[in-house]
């Protein structure tokens, strides 16, 4: 264990915070170290492991594939990419799709479609995206100015021009960001590393209405909301709205790297030959994975057996004196402390057997979906062992 922490640091560049935590082998919410520790994961690889660790339709459906074809180039067809698209757009009631690898690249195709779109409709000078102050779309330079948030903008200059970042649930403000150059309003329904703090539905209403007048998109980064997330398959069905654009990535593909960019009719066909690409983007092996997901996801009662535990989490939390609010949607949880930091609550948690996560000042969870009452009773009792002392 020893040499893997040290070899890691030696040849891998340290852009992460690591906890000196080396994971081998694990089974739905449950984790073992290489040093035999047991962990159950309130993390899930944030947000990503949505099935567990080693769902056994999901691991079969991936082992198949690899066994078939590991890879095609996109100028030729394969079965996974086929029904994967068919069965997410069913399920959204968007038209069309684009594959790539991460949140990022989704979101990446999500400016251009906005950016394509008013360019072909309105000609140059409408390229600017609004996105919120706190907001998180990703760590490419475009991704990175979209993001709301100063402390990412430094380092990489120059960032990419013509954002504009409004503050959350604050109409008016947003209002004073609008001006004729504006072709899109990019938000997450839940701001995740801004802090778990969700949108309102009248902020959210206003969003749709005004691009619905002026005819700009708006784009919805459901990366971590997203595929069951908050106990619906996107989190804007909990708003009633429907973006012309959303991206989903992590959750859907169980473990595997994919990203996932939608359009409704009206943006389906602003990107066509040549205009985007992605080498690996909707590869066989994680597409055939990614399907499992969606099957899993979508059998009867599962999205409300995800509601019902969120819930009864949630509803626990409120119960411990330490904590001060319980924010987020569903099994997005961000937890507000009243004296505690939540760096110190983070590795009290992994010294007792449980992995979370933070967010700004919170403690955060992302369990996965499939998490059983056990595992989710036992995660829940380190817990509030660890904010009780």
């Amino acid at each position: 264990m020893k040499n893997i922490i040290e070899t890691t640091n030696a040849h891998i560049m340290s852009t992460y915070g690591r906890s000196d935590v080396v994971l081998d082998n694990g089974s739905g919410a449950t984790v073992h170290g290489a040093d035999g520790k047991t962990y159950i994961d309130f993390g899930s690889g944030i947000g990503t492991a949505s099935l567990g660790y080693c769902n056994q339709a999901w691991a079969d459906a991936v082992c198949e594939q690899v066994r078939k074809i590991q890879h095609t180039s996109n100028l030729f067809y394969h079965a996974p990419q086929a029904e994967l698209a068919e069965k997410l757009c069913a399920m959204s009631g968007y038209e069309k799709l684009f594959y790539g690898n991460s949140g990022a690249e989704a979101n990446e195709c999500a400016i251009k479609i906005a950016r394509k779109y008013s360019f072909d409709k309105y000609g140059k000078g409408r390229s600017t995206i609004i996105t919120l102050v706190n907001s998180f779309h990703g760590r490419t330079i475009a991704t990175l100015s979209a993001t709301g948030q100063d402390v990412f903008h430094n380092f990489f200059f120059p960032f990419v021009g013509d954002f504009r970042y409004a503050k959350a649930n604050d109409i008016a403000d947003l209002h004073e960001k609008l001006d004729d150059t504006v072709c899109a309003i990019m938000i997450e329904y839940v701001q995740g590393e801004g802090g778990v703090m969700a949108l309102e539905q009248a902020f959210v209403d206003e969003i749709r209405r005004i691009c619905d007048e002026k005819d700009i998109l708006m784009i919805a980064d459901e990366v971590q909301t997203g595929i069951g997330r908050t106990g619906k398959l996107f989190a804007g069905e909990h708003y009633g709205v429907k973006a012309d654009v959303t991206t989903c990535a992590k959750g859907i593909g169980g473990g595997l790297p994919i990203g996932v960019c939608l359009a409704n009719q009206k943006c389906a066909d602003v990107l066509g030959k040549g205009a985007h690409g992605s080498t690996f983007g909707g590869n066989p092996v994680v597409c055939a994975g990614a399907v499992k997901v969606l099957e899993t996801l979508g059998a009867d009662g599962v999205m409300e057996d995800i509601a019902k535990k969120a819930e009864w989490l949630r509803t626990e939390l409120s119960k411990i004196d330490e904590v001060e609010a319980v924010t987020g949607l569903g099994f997005m949880i961000g937890i507000q402390l009243k004296t505690k930091k939540a760096p110190d609550v983070l590795k009290a948690c992994l010294e007792k057997g449980l992995l979370v996560l933070t967010a700004k000042e919170k403690v955060r969870l992302l369990p996965p979906l499939t998490i059983t009452m056990e595992e989710l009773q036992e995660g829940t009792k380190i817990l509030r062992e660890v904010l009780e002392a």
